[in-house]
């Protein structure tokens, strides 16, 4: 007796069911690698010409201690002997003492070069991203200090909650490629 064509023996379910599946799973694992690929991966990162800092970036990081650091750009740094990044808006003297300083960590060093210059480091062990000589330095300087996310610390959060908090819209993704965006000096 002839089998009819309509029928589909349990083997023969079994072994179609298992290939479909299989190219099924192939195919999905392809398109989640194709989706990947075809995604650019992006960083946090701070645009320094509309950072206000405003404090933030030192107090909503989800890190202990904040992945935002100070950055010293010694090409637009003048040298000064007064730095308003260094010392407060109003310093009871020109020394180097800590209540003439902006910095509540002490983290911008000063060095004397020749008169009449000085040299401005951070030493980021020190900085907590608090940005008051960020803004002593944009208010009466020339704004060679500026602040950065510092990717080998930052988690790269989903959802940055300095970038939830910050109300200049200063946080940014940036592309991987150019994870940092430079300060623009205004030239004529």
């Amino acid at each position: 007796m002839a089998e009819n064509k309509n029928d589909i023996s349990r083997r023969n379910l079994l072994r179609n069911g298992f290939f479909g599946t299989c190219l099924a799973g192939l195919g999905g694992l392809a398109g989640l690698l194709a989706g990947r690929l075809g995604k650019t991966r992006t960083l946090w990162q701070i645009d320094p010409n509309i950072c206000i800092a405003c404090g933030n970036c030192a107090t909503r990081c989800v890190l202990e201690e904040s992945a935002v650091k100070c950055t010293h750009d010694f090409e637009i740094c003048g040298y000064c002997e007064i730095c308003f990044g260094f010392f407060e808006p109003e310093p009871y003297d020109i020394t180097e003492g800590a209540e003439n300083q902006s910095c509540p960590t002490g983290a911008i060093k000063r060095k004397y070069i020749e008169d009449p210059y000085y040299e401005y480091t951070i030493d980021e062990s020190l900085c907590i991203g608090c940005g008051k000589c960020v803004k002593g330095c944009m208010t009466f300087g020339n704004g060679a200090l500026f602040l950065q996310v510092r990717h080998d610390r930052c988690l790269n959060c989903n959802e940055c909650s300095i970038a939830a908090a910050c109300p200049s819209g200063a946080f940014k993704r940036v592309p991987a490629e150019r994870p940092y965006i430079l300060k623009k000096v205004g030239h004529a």
